[in-house]
This record gives structure tokens, sequence and C-alpha cells, in this order.
């Protein structure tokens, strides 16, 4: 019988009768194929109806109906001037209420740690010796690589146009001063956040998903004490590690690329780095570190924090966390660079 009404699915014309007078009794099989006989033709704009059904059968149909999953409605573009204000009105108490909960987890690893420093027995020693690990020493290689690629890629650049003036030479003071003072730290800074902010993010949110932060509770462990304080201490004491380790990789790549393209020897390179170069541009740079650590560790720790029950949820809040530490270091440098350029340093 589903087969024939699968066929009668797809005959067009007039409406359709479908006579079930001198059935006693249908199964659940038979009454889905009916139903969706019935939503099929009318799919198509065509009628359908059921004639006869004897109490049983209509009760049957009714329940396995109801049963049956309802298509959602597609959501509706918001028109006009008003709809387009309340979704920018939606959006702006959106990261509001982001920017709270970001507060909320930075109140919380701040909270934690003065607790550890007046309790020093709580603090939880060998997970910020994991982490540390995890987010400073396996990062060394790619941070390395970075920089000194960026230092190559400056030396080279800047060779090409300051060699129209006959200033080579000047190629020293652009690299030493870029890297030491922006893009060592920054490019650093944005490393970490793509590597580190996801990973938070990732294992804080399968702990959630699985319920462990619950049973943790329940055995009267403090997930602050316990997930968000080790992780973003552990990115405060190594990010300004990677960025020296960056801040070398790079100077070492300005030479090697400056040595080959200009023919400036190590010797005048390094000279010339020492002699012109002020040790503030190196503070300027490294002072930023401690700041972007705590603003990506906080922003992975919170969204590890707010994934549900899905892995939706968790891919969406994983790529949502790399998003946003990265804008916010971006947006963070940009402050500094007006700072000090306020302040003149």
């Amino acid at each position: 019988m589903p087969g024939i009404l699968a066929a009668l699915g797809r005959v067009e014309g007039g409406p359709l009768e479908i006579d079930l007078a001198a059935v006693d009794r249908i199964d659940t099989a038979v009454a889905w194929a009916i139903l969706r006989t019935i939503e099929d033709r009318e799919r198509h704009g065509l009628g359908t109806r059921i004639e006869g059904a004897r109490d049983p059968v209509a009760r049957l149909l009714d329940t396995v109906r109801s049963a049956l999953p309802q298509p959602e409605p597609s959501p509706q573009r918001p028109v006009g001037i008003r709809a387009q204000l309340e979704q920018f009105g939606r959006s702006v108490v959106g990261i509001g209420s982001s920017l709270r909960e970001v507060s909320g987890t930075l109140g919380l690893f701040l909270a934690r740690f003065g607790q550890s420093l007046a309790r020093p027995s709580r603090f939880p020693l060998t997970a910020l010796v994991h982490h540390c690990e995890d987010v400073g020493y396996r990062a060394v290689p790619i941070v390395s690589l970075m920089a000194f690629l960026i230092g190559v890629v400056l030396a080279f650049q800047g060779s090409a146009q300051l060699r129209q003036f006959g200033a080579e030479v000047f190629v020293v003071d652009l690299i030493a001063i870029s890297i030491l003072r922006e893009l060592g730290i920054l490019l650093t800074a944005i490393i970490v956040a793509g590597r580190t902010a996801s990973a938070f993010t990732a294992a804080i949110g399968s702990m959630k998903m699985r319920e462990e932060i619950d049973a943790m509770r329940t055995l009267g462990i403090d997930p602050g004490m316990s997930l968000v304080l080790p992780r973003v201490l552990a990115l405060v004491l190594m990010l300004p590690i990677l960025g020296l380790i960056a801040n070398v990789a790079g100077l070492a790549g300005g030479l090697l690329m400056s040595w080959i393209e200009l023919g400036i020897s190590p010797a005048i390179f390094l000279t010339r780095l020492v002699e012109n170069t002020d040790v503030t541009h190196v503070f300027v740079g490294l002072v930023k570190a401690p700041v972007f650590a705590v603003v990506i560790g906080v922003i992975g720790c919170r969204a590890g924090l707010a994934v549900g029950s899905t892995a939706e949820s968790l891919g969406r809040m994983t790529s949502g966390a790399v998003v946003a530490a990265i804008f916010a270091v971006i947006v963070t440098d940009a402050v500094f660079s007006v700072f000090f350029a306020e302040m003149g340093i």
C-alpha cells in the first residue's frame, strides 16, 4: 500500500479521495504513508481528502499527524527603517552583554588570584606548569618562524625603497623599531590568540558539555581556581618570553636579509642596532604583553564557560573566541600606540 500511495502522490489532476470505509485498522507505517501523500500533494497545490475513515483509523491518523515534525517557518528578513534600527539595537545589546560577561570572567580571575596569594596552599601549581608548557614552550617554533620571516620581509621591502635614496643603512633602524616596538609582540599575540584562545574554549567547553564542571562544583572544587586562574596566569607569564623570542628571531631574519640583499655585514648591523636603537622600544613592546595575555586568556575562558550542551555551540564559541581575541588584541594595541604617542614615548 505505501508504494501505491507514493504513486498516487505523483498523479496530477483534480482532488484525490482516499476511501478508507472498508478498512478496519491500519498500522503506523500505512498512516505515515497516507499523511506523507497528502503533504506531498498539498505542496504541489493538489487537493487530497480522506473519506469513510472509521474511528480507530481516524484516531491513529490523528496520533501520527501530531507526532510528525512540523516544518519551521523561514525567518523573515527585517524590512524598513524601524526593523533595521531594531536589529541594530539588538546587536548593540548583544555586544554589551558580551562585554559584561568578559568583565565578569576578568573579575573571577582577579578574585581567584587574590585568594591564591592569601592562601598559597590553594594555588594550582601543577596546572600552571602544564599550561605554561602548552601555551609557551610548544608555541616557540611557530612564533620564531613567523618572526624570522617578518624580519626577512621587512629587510627586503625596506631595502627596495631605501635604495632609491641611497639610504640602505637605515634599514637597520626600520627593522629594529618595527619589530621591537610593534610587530614582534603584536604578531606573537595574534598567533597566540588563534592558537590558545581556541584551545581554552574547546577544553573548558567540552568539560561543560560533559557536565564535568558541575561535577567539580559538587565535589567542592572551584572551577575558577582550577580552570581559569592557571590558564590566564600561564599566558601572563609566557607571552613576554615569547615576545622576546620573536624579537630575537625577527632581528635575525632582518640581519640575514640585509647581509644578502644590501651587503650589510652582521658586525655593522649589530653595531648600528646597539648605537641607534633606544632600549625604550623594547620596553614599549614588552609592556603590552601581560595586557594582551589577560585579554586573550579571559576571552578564551569566558567563551568556554558560555558553551551550551551541543557540539554546534562548542564550534560556534570556539570560532567566536578566536575572532574576538584577535580583534581585542588589535584594538588594545591601537590604544597603547595612541597612549605612547601622546606621552611622547
